[in-house]
């Protein structure tokens, strides 16, 4: 892939730079930088959780987290057949330690996890402790056929500097031998290789400078103000579970979660083309959103709530008399608790990634973080909405059905995400073996 044209918006220049990754990009992404310096890391003052970001990036006015623009997700695999040697884990331990001292803990310096798939603990005997739920990923509906990503580990690196994604990109798996100013002795590559690099970006502003991709029509239009590509903003605090939430709390993994990453293709001609804003507004939230005018452009002025939870009993009712559901209410009736807490941390982005296509194309990368893998599941059984298909002729299983006529699962992935003190290619039980 060739470097991005320099006659392209700083912007989507720097997102182009991101998305083809190495030192020639890197080299052209700090060309056009501006000399601010990047806060380097105190490793002491690293939280114990590695998933620990909301206290580390900004707040919008109504205190929803605002993720880092650029992320780079890294799919490895362990060179090592078997048990990885204590080498091994001084090998990687010394590689992540180089990004901890290089760089502050937050969005304007770096954040970053490793997590771990079910493939990479059957090298050993023993299982994970009673608690860790790690299954093999699976179809979660029966209209989806997606690949699994069964690599050992992911590497994700968050950053608003898309020069510090890159950098440390370069550190873990290039030739840099400094980062930040820090030398680099030891890298992720020593120990592991590389499978698939993915992309993205999220921001506002982003997605509408990017949107001249296969999926999204010529008219352009996605709206400036959109973090995302289909419209509206997302994340809203009051619907997302608190990281305390879906921390493990006991075991050898206490103060770990798990990730579930999904690859999402979204097809947005018909959802700009066919559809009106009250109906994007009705599949997207819910119809009671649309007729009550809830949602005024992208819905920053929902504040810190959807205002989801008040529609989800009136699914069938807005079934029968709109002929349509929506996405987050449809999602909403599994994501809460008896006790009424919120049970998934979601942290999407967008991409245009060209996985498993020949052209740049509308993407989502779905991380959804959770105690249990079982949550993510039972509410992507309640986002499908087959009940309703069933009992509703309007809606059928992707039409009318939220927006599952618009998004297409390519790829899924379950990870352990493990305390900061076992992320380094750990047993199933840290101590014991």
């Amino acid at each position: 892939m060739p470097l991005p044209a320099s006659d392209l918006p700083r912007r989507q220049f720097l997102r182009a730079a991101v998305a083809l990754g190495g030192a020639a990009a890197l080299s052209a992404c700090l060309d056009r930088t501006d000399d601010e310096s990047v806060p380097s890391g105190d490793p002491a003052a690293k939280p114990p959780r590695q998933h620990a970001w909301r206290e580390h990036v900004p707040h919008d006015d109504s205190g929803n987290s605002v993720l880092p623009s650029h992320q780079v997700l890294l799919y490895v695999n362990v060179d090592r057949s078997g048990r990885p040697t204590a080498d091994d884990r001084s090998t990687l331990e010394a590689a992540l330690s180089t990004l901890d001292r290089a760089y502050e803990w937050s969005a304007d310096g770096l954040l970053h996890t490793v997590a771990y798939s079910p493939s990479y603990f059957d090298r050993f005997e023993a299982d994970l402790p009673n608690g860790v739920e790690l299954p093999e990923p699976r179809a979660l509906s029966g209209f989806e056929t997606p690949a699994f990503d069964t690599q050992d580990a992911v590497v994700h690196l968050a950053s608003n500097r898309p020069d510090v994604v890159l950098e440390a990109d370069e550190a873990l798996t290039g030739d840099r031998t400094s980062a930040n100013g820090e030398s680099v002795e030891a890298r992720l590559t020593d120990v592991a290789t590389v499978d698939s690099r993915r992309t993205g970006f999220v921001g506002e502003g982003l997605p509408a400078q990017n949107q001249d991709v296969a999926g999204i029509p010529d008219t352009k239009p996605v709206p400036e103000a959109s973090p995302l590509f289909m419209g509206f903003t997302a994340g809203f605090a009051g619907n997302q579970a608190t990281e305390d939430y879906v921390t493990i709390d006991e075991g050898p993994f206490a103060d770990g979660t798990t990730k579930v990453i999904a690859n999402v293709r979204q097809r947005l001609e018909d959802w700009y083309g066919e559809q009106d804003r009250f109906e994007r507004v009705a599949e997207m939230f819910s119809p009671g959103h649309a007729e009550e005018n809830l949602v005024d452009g992208v819905g920053t002025n929902l504040g810190d709530d959807s205002g989801v939870d008040q529609f989800v009993d009136d699914i069938a009712s807005h079934a029968r008399e709109y002929g349509r559901v929506g996405h987050a209410q449809k999602a909403a009736r599994a994501n809460r608790d008896d006790g009424g807490d919120v049970r998934l941390l979601r942290r999407h982005f967008e991409s245009t990634d060209d996985i498993g296509s020949d052209q740049a194309v509308a993407s989502l990368h779905f991380p959804s973080l959770q105690r249990h893998i079982s949550a993510f599941e039972e509410v992507r059984e309640a986002m499908n909405g087959a009940d309703i298909a069933e009992a509703t002729p309007a809606v059928r299983q992707r039409v009318n059905n939220g927006i599952l006529e618009y998004i297409f699962v390519r790829r899924r992935g379950n990870f352990l995400v493990p305390p900061r003190r076992h992320r380094s290619l750990p047993t199933p039980r840290p101590g014991e073996n």
